[in-house]
């Protein structure tokens, strides 16, 4: 495989080698379940899924951790307004997010482990860098620990900054801090806070900082060292600059590559709760196919802006309904299952060139282009070659719409499933009614019930396997 990878730390396009050959270790940043998600924060997971799709199709075993981030400042303050258990708050939320994953058709994580279970290994990791003069328990006896930045002097080479140019840092009081650009490894215990949500540690009780839960995590089920470390953009910077120098300031080799995928923005801002402009999934799956969205997100290359518009998910979604008609149409005339075939080999270039997908799409809509001329010419061995191939494409790509979780679904869930039946039986009815009128040779009852349904929004195509119905573009 000669896959080569955009590293947001080096800044270019490198050759992926794994740590262990055969193998490939990813951890990425999964959600603080404050709230649902918002597709801006589902595209991450489309886009390692594909990414993770890629690998296991040239041979390679995935190890994936997206982790959950279950103790938060937000997270206390929510549960708190909305009178519930903070814990209660974030499971709720975290099978929000589950549930997102699978209608989106991701396949689950290798592990996904909560932040809150993980309490010791973060302690363990904490009292190592105090001991190595990296970390400071604040002095006013909080509880409080801090990381000092300018004990590490690569501290700021992942975002490209230097220190003295850096904002204070916001995610905890700067009363104890050396510098105000420290940032916090463990918070104290404050008055009014649960004392669930407090865990005892050599430096008092409290509760971890945001970036020593995933230097921890990420430690444990992939080792010291490891090939890529993922997430959105915007965590770049402080999140995962901070996750890199404490894991390198305790000895951790820690990830080779670093991946950041772009925001989904709506009028050129990111997508966000605080702003009011987020898109829950559930919400938008209950007029769109959630297939059609997971092309949505994943049809722009990873590293570009998604800037939402309904038009252009509409037209994302029309696009996909052309590759899918013609997987229907050319399934009927050759019935077998033809996924065993190799994806093309321009295709494979595309994705092996930091996962281009628009290039691969590009490959993908040609593959379609020659299969509908062979279904028109009626070559069925031509046929049966360009729908192994789209097969194998939308496969990579989790978008085959013959093959789980997707198949027999139109909408969220059985009842969608059912809808699509029920539509199906009443279409094919008066289909079955307009072939008995061609057969007694009432052409102008034939013709107006293709009429009826074309303004229904209906189109119905004649084939040299009968006929068949889809929704107009």
């Amino acid at each position: 495989m000669s896959f080569r990878l955009y590293d947001t730390a080096t800044r270019d396009i490198r050759d992926f080698v794994p740590v262990r050959p055969g193998h490939v270790g990813i951890y990425h940043c999964g959600l603080t379940v404050q709230g649902p998600p918002h597709i801006g924060h589902i595209r991450k997971e489309v886009v390692f899924d594909v990414l993770r799709r890629w690998f296991e199709y040239n041979g390679l075993e995935v190890t994936i951790v997206a982790n959950i981030t279950d103790i938060d400042d937000k997270i206390l303050a929510k549960s708190a307004a909305a009178e519930r258990p903070w814990w209660a708050w974030a499971y709720d939320h975290e099978r929000a997010l589950d549930a997102a994953y699978e209608v989106l058709g991701c396949t689950p994580a290798t592990y996904q482990p909560r932040a809150t279970g993980h309490i010791t290994e973060m302690v363990e990791l904490m009292q190592a860098l105090v001991d190595g003069g990296h970390a400071y328990p604040a002095a006013d006896g909080s509880g409080d620990v801090y990381f000092d930045v300018r004990s590490w002097p690569s501290y700021g080479e992942l975002s490209g900054q230097k220190v003295d140019d850096m904002e204070p840092a916001t995610d905890a009081d700067a009363r104890g801090k050396r510098d105000p650009r420290d940032f916090a490894l463990w918070k104290g215990h404050k008055p009014g806070e649960p004392a669930s949500a407090s865990w005892p540690t050599p430096f008092g009780r409290g509760r971890p900082g945001w970036h020593l839960e995933c230097s921890a995590m990420a430690a444990k089920y992939l080792g010291e060292e490891f090939d890529i470390h993922g997430g959105g953009i915007d965590l770049k910077f402080p999140h995962h600059e901070n996750e890199l120098a404490q894991s390198r300031a305790a000895g951790q080799p820690f990830a080779r590559f670093w991946m950041h995928n772009a925001w989904v923005t709506m009028s050129g801002e990111k997508m966000s709760k605080s702003l009011g402009n987020s898109l829950l999934v559930s919400d938008v799956v209950r007029r769109i196919r959630p297939i059609e969205l997971r092309y949505y997100l994943l049809a722009a290359h990873y590293r570009s802006h998604i800037d939402f518009s309904e038009e252009s998910m509409a037209a994302d979604a029309a696009a996909f309904r052309r590759l899918e008609g013609f997987v229907s149409r050319a399934s009927e005339l050759v019935p077998e299952d033809v996924r065993s075939a190799s994806v093309p080999q321009a295709f494979a270039d595309a994705m092996d060139d930091d996962l281009s997908v628009p290039q691969a799409l590009a490959v993908l809509f040609d593959t379609v282009r020659d299969g509908n001329n062979a279904l028109a010419a009626a070559d069925k061995a031509a046929v049966r070659e360009s729908l192994a191939q789209v097969r194998a494409m939308l496969g990579v790509l989790g978008l085959d719409p013959l093959a789980d979780p997707w198949v027999g679904l139109d909408s969220v869930g059985s009842s969608g499933d059912r809808l699509r039946q029920v539509v199906d039986g009443l279409v094919m009815t008066l289909l079955d009614q307009r072939r008995e009128a061609r057969a007694r040779r009432d052409f102008a009852a034939a013709d107006a019930i293709r009429e009826r349904l074309n303004a229904l929004g209906i189109v119905v195509e004649d084939g040299p396997s009968g006929t068949r119905w889809e929704l107009a573009d």
